[in-house]
């Protein structure tokens, strides 16, 4: 028997072995935390810890904690704060890295400003915005956008110098406006770089949101968390955490759909090079 022969008669008993896509994609995100889901259920049981509750502890305190009126009074206006940080963050993180990318002199000025307030940790303006913009919702989108900013307005510098010289020759040559050479050519050679920033920027964002409302604050997930820890209501406390965890995976996935529209032509494209 010949070997096209073989591997024909090979191919569909290997093919019918496979999962569907869907299916075999789940089980790979959900396969590991089901395991430790496990582990942790059964160390509970032989070896009950009141630092680390029971999982089935924990969802009881879960639900008796964050549905109900606590939703709308912490976990909505933190949400809320994080989310407006994140869109100002990235608003002025594109543009001013457009600008800044865009001209040589400027970025060569502002780069040593820069370098300076990026080495700034966030947490530390926590008490001066607390003097000069109160304990309101102000303060702490500040807080969240002073963090979350860099990563996108750093990647936007970069992505812009990157553009290719022939395309910005060809812009040139064609006698394009500065409105339509950010528009046709520097945003979309930028984009992946952008993009990557506001990823980068997702994770710090939530830290922020939590260590603003840690002080100077009667509301929030941070100041739930905190009272929690300190009148040693265990389970609430995890219940709380596991909550920001699930905030991050949103997050997280509302990104990757984004992504996947801004960037279609990009995925095509590397897809076309690898083939």
């Amino acid at each position: 028997m010949s070997a096209p022969a073989v591997t024909r008669r090979l191919l569909p008993t290997s093919a019918s072995r496979r999962l569907p896509r869907w299916l075999d994609g789940l089980l790979e995100a959900i396969g590991l935390p089901l395991v430790l889901l496990a582990l942790w259920a059964l160390s509970a049981l032989v070896a009950p810890n009141r630092r680390f509750p029971a999982p089935w502890t924990i969802a009881e305190a879960f639900v008796k904690t964050w549905v109900g009126d606590a939703f709308f009074v912490d976990v909505a206006p933190s949400v809320s704060r994080l989310l407006i940080g994140l869109a100002l963050a990235a608003v002025i993180g594109i543009a001013l890295g457009l600008l800044v990318g865009s001209v040589r002199w400027l970025r060569q000025l502002v780069e040593p400003v820069f370098e300076f307030f990026r080495a700034v940790p966030p947490p530390m303006l926590v008490p001066l915005l607390a003097l000069t913009l109160g304990i309101g919702d102000t303060a702490k989108i500040v807080v969240i956008i002073a963090g979350t900013v860099w990563p996108v307005l750093l990647n936007t510098v970069e992505g812009v110098r990157s553009v290719d010289e022939v395309q910005r020759e060809t812009a040139t040559s064609y006698q394009l406006s500065t409105l339509q050479r950010v528009r046709f050519i520097i945003l979309p050679s930028a984009a992946p770089q952008i993009m990557a920033g506001i990823r980068q920027s997702l994770s710090i964002g939530i830290i922020l949101m939590v260590i603003s409302e840690m002080t100077n604050a009667s509301s929030g997930l941070g100041y739930r968390i905190t009272f929690f820890q300190q009148n040693f209501q265990i389970p609430e406390m995890w219940s709380g955490i596991i909550l920001l965890g699930i905030i991050g995976i949103a997050l997280a996935v509302l990104f990757q759909l984004a992504e996947r529209f801004v960037l279609g032509w990009y995925r095509g494209l590397k897809e076309t090079e690898r083939a």
